[in-house]
């Protein structure tokens, strides 16, 4: 598949190959979904907790007596029926962490490639450099791209470019090493730099 490449003006400065079995395989949504199901798990924090009765201060002694009151019997003033008394299968803490096994997240991965090419909603621009870091350097090229809401991916990590993107909220900077499955599938345009395209090409190729 052949997609053509642009400079950070906005003009069409050559044409690109994307790998066929990287970007033109069959979408499997169901693969898709673990993958950003996955995603949104693993940004579970997981640290609610509520007390239960053996947490809750205060109660070590029998309200009365068990007989002869005429009242109902009770235990504890800590427990679950009682005003301050602890909580009845409250949530606790727990790691909602997920993984993946390698294959079906390269495929899952594949998959989602495939579906935004499919959309046209992929862009190859040439090795970007920003000089000074400037916001505005970053806003101007997601202009001349027509870019509204999209994912900047790139190979190297460039601090003076993530600090440019890093105060645009419709442009989200992403290392083709460390891909965000939900940055990439909520986004409206995929923007891939040239040497990031030739690691995904060689990465994600069935049977590597």
């Amino acid at each position: 598949m052949m997609l053509d490449k642009y400079s950070k003006d906005g003009k069409v400065v050559g044409q690109v190959e994307l790998a066929d079995s990287v970007f033109n395989v069959k979408v499997n949504d169901v693969l898709i979904y673990e993958l950003i199901n996955t995603a949104n798990a693993n940004l579970r924090q997981g640290t609610h907790c509520t007390k239960e009765r053996s947490f809750v201060s205060g109660g070590g002694a029998k309200p009365w007596r068990q007989k002869g009151t005429g009242r109902a019997r009770q235990g504890s003033i800590r427990a679950p029926q009682w005003k301050g008394g602890g909580t009845i299968f409250g949530p606790l803490p727990r790691d909602y962490s997920r993984e993946l096994p390698k294959t079906l997240k390269r495929e899952a991965y594949r998959s989602l490639f495939s579906l935004k090419a499919k959309q046209g909603q992929i862009k190859v621009v040439e090795d970007v450099k920003v000089e000074k870091g400037k916001t505005k350097e970053m806003v101007s090229i997601g202009k001349s791209l027509s870019i509204s809401k999209g994912v900047f991916l790139t190979e190297n990590d460039d601090s003076l470019l993530k600090r440019a993107l890093r105060n645009i909220p419709w442009f989200v900077y992403n290392n083709v090493k460390r891909l965000s499955s939900r940055d990439i599938y909520y986004s409206k345009t995929l923007l891939i730099t040239e040497s990031a395209l030739k690691f995904l090409n060689e990465k994600y190729a069935k049977g590597e």
